[in-house]
């Protein structure tokens, strides 16, 4: 899945260093960190949380309730981009938790490792709403979730993402991501 017109299963990197990048992505609140995190744990891909790439002056504003415009998220996906990329690059695989909401900012990422793995958890918005609103310490209020709901652009059936419903537990949609990109599993860690 490249989502790029590339085929076949998502592999890259160099000669005998093939790696693999998936970036879960969705709004605010539909478990991104959490299902990231647990890939992670079952598969050993390197897991990094994208707001931590931000610079202090977008988290101020979102701290605020502002959201952000794309003069501050294109810099910001480049360097996620380059992140990526330099991973592959090392041979060592990545998962990503980033919004990724619209398909430009997708695109942006997509140009970082030699192919790119999308999981869209998705659902509705009270759901999400009922999640944010028992987070602890994280910058995002609840209240721009509506701006992220308004960005998001559904990922288009050429873009080969795997779209999963937030209904179900974080470790049911960490087994459905891991089995969906077939993903190999860390040594030790049985499937199922």
């Amino acid at each position: 899945m490249t989502g790029d017109g590339g085929s076949g299963p998502s592999h890259g990197g160099g000669p005998g260093r093939s790696t693999r990048h998936v970036v879960v992505m969705g709004v605010s609140g539909s478990g991104k960190t959490t299902v990231a995190e647990g890939i992670s744990a079952l598969t050993g891909l390197t897991f990094a949380e994208a707001d931590e790439f931000h610079p202090e002056s977008n988290v101020e504003l979102m701290r605020a309730g502002v959201p952000l415009d794309d003069g501050h998220r294109w810099p910001w996906l480049r360097e996620l981009a380059g992140w990526m990329a330099q991973r592959a690059a090392e041979g060592v695989s990545t998962v990503l938790a980033c919004s990724a909401l619209r398909r430009s900012y997708r695109d942006v990422l997509r140009q970082g490792p030699p192919s790119v793995d999308f999981v869209f958890l998705d659902g509705s918005a009270e759901v999400i709403r009922e999640r944010i609103s028992r987070r602890a310490g994280h910058y995002m209020p609840a209240s721009l979730l509506d701006s992220q709901i308004a960005t998001l652009e559904r990922p288009a059936p050429d873009e080969r993402v795997l779209t999963l419903d937030v209904a179900a537990t974080p470790e049911e949609l960490v087994e459905a991501a891991v089995e969906g990109l077939d993903l190999p599993r860390r040594a030790g860690r049985p499937s199922g």
